[in-house]
């Protein structure tokens, strides 16, 4: 009697096509990742399926000026286009787990389903892993041409960058970062010194500083986009360490709108948790996000995010593969591959979609 075998081939199909979609929602920062334009956290895949190692970013500013009005000549008054270019470098990434039959045999678990599981919760927590480093990079400003044209911004990672390097990021992004609820705490332009002026009694995560950082992203130069625009309201994200997001729970004007204007039930963030919201944006906590030193307490750096703060790409999604014949079919494993890289958008030495919020994260007595 003949029976339909199915491919392996698409049997493989199928566990890569549920393994991007399962990882992808399970590294907590799905929401606001997606392809489109405004996603928070774009995915690039210009590279699917095609050679190269780089990923470019092509990145449009805004026209400033007045323009002509009734009977002006508009012919030699036109505007430039302010347009500048970004990169996302891909590398593979790989993992696998080998099941030999010395284990295998000993239990009824399928022992190789489950390694496919696994691989996918290491994904999830590599992606989220990945975002959190690209927020956390120091960009580098690329160098200009011989026609004064800005060269593509690098990154670094904050462990790795130099003082030199910290001082110049702040200075260029000072209209995008907040060291603590004071402008003037970066007035020096020191990155280590303007860290020095948070301390544990004014400088918590509040939400008179959220509002704060809500007006620098729409006034900074060139401003952030709001991810969302809904019925004319204007919505960011913010990213909070969960040490600085337990100062917000805690804030009085906070604590008063959860309990006057948000729904009344368990599902109010009182009673059950999750995202708060406050002025147009929401604060979700990211457990992952750490802390370092000013030399006196520890501090969080959170992120205020509109839209393209960071450029995730693929070059290689997803991608399944198995050696069942390994030690004479005795070590059997499966394995995922895939080529992608990310990077937090910039263009001279700033940030395109990120507004940086620097607080006091002093851990519980």
């Amino acid at each position: 009697m003949a029976e339909v075998v199915l491919a392996t081939a698409s049997q493989k199909q199928v566990w890569s096509n549920t393994f991007w979609k399962e990882y992808i929602r399970e590294s907590g920062f799905s929401p606001y990742m997606s392809r489109q334009s405004n996603a928070i956290f774009r995915i690039l895949g210009d590279l699917d399926g095609k050679g190269g190692g780089i990923v470019n970013i092509p990145l449009l500013g805004r026209l400033k000026g007045r323009g002509v009005e009734g009977s002006e000549v508009l012919e030699g008054n036109e505007e430039d286009l302010e347009n500048f270019n970004d990169q996302v470098r891909i590398n593979w990434i790989r993992n696998g787990v080998v099941v030999p039959k010395s284990t295998s045999y000993l239990t009824e678990l399928d022992l190789l389903g489950a390694a496919k599981a696994a691989l996918k919760d290491w994904r999830a927590e590599k992606l989220r892993d990945r975002i959190i480093a690209a927020l956390n990079s120091i960009i580098i400003p690329g160098t200009a041409d011989e026609n004064g044209l800005a060269g593509t911004d690098t990154s670094v990672s904050y462990a790795n960058a130099t003082a030199a390097q910290r001082n110049a990021y702040l200075v260029a992004n000072n209209d995008r970062i907040m060291m603590g609820k004071l402008r003037s705490n970066s007035v020096s332009g020191v990155w280590a010194t303007a860290l020095a002026t948070i301390d544990n009694t004014d400088d918590k995560l509040s939400t008179s500083l959220i509002s704060t950082a809500k007006r620098l992203a729409k006034n900074a130069d060139p401003h952030i986009r709001p991810f969302r625009l809904e019925d004319g309201r204007e919505y960011f994200v913010l990213f909070a360490n969960s040490l600085a997001f337990r100062d917000l729970q805690a804030d009085t004007a906070m604590q008063q709108a959860n309990r006057d204007a948000r729904e009344r039930g368990l599902d109010n963030p009182i009673f059950q948790g999750g995202d708060l919201i406050w002025d147009g944006v929401i604060i979700r906590e990211i457990p992952e996000l750490g802390v370092i030193s000013n030399g006196t307490i520890d501090v969080a750096r959170n992120f205020l995010c509109g839209q393209g703060a960071v450029a995730l790409a693929w070059g290689q999604g997803p991608t399944p593969q198995s050696d069942m014949d390994r030690d004479y079919k005795f070590r059997p494993g499966v394995a995922m591959e895939e080529l992608t890289g990310q990077k937090k958008v910039s263009w001279g030495g700033k940030n395109y979609g990120v507004v940086e919020i620097i607080t006091a994260a002093v851990a519980d007595a």
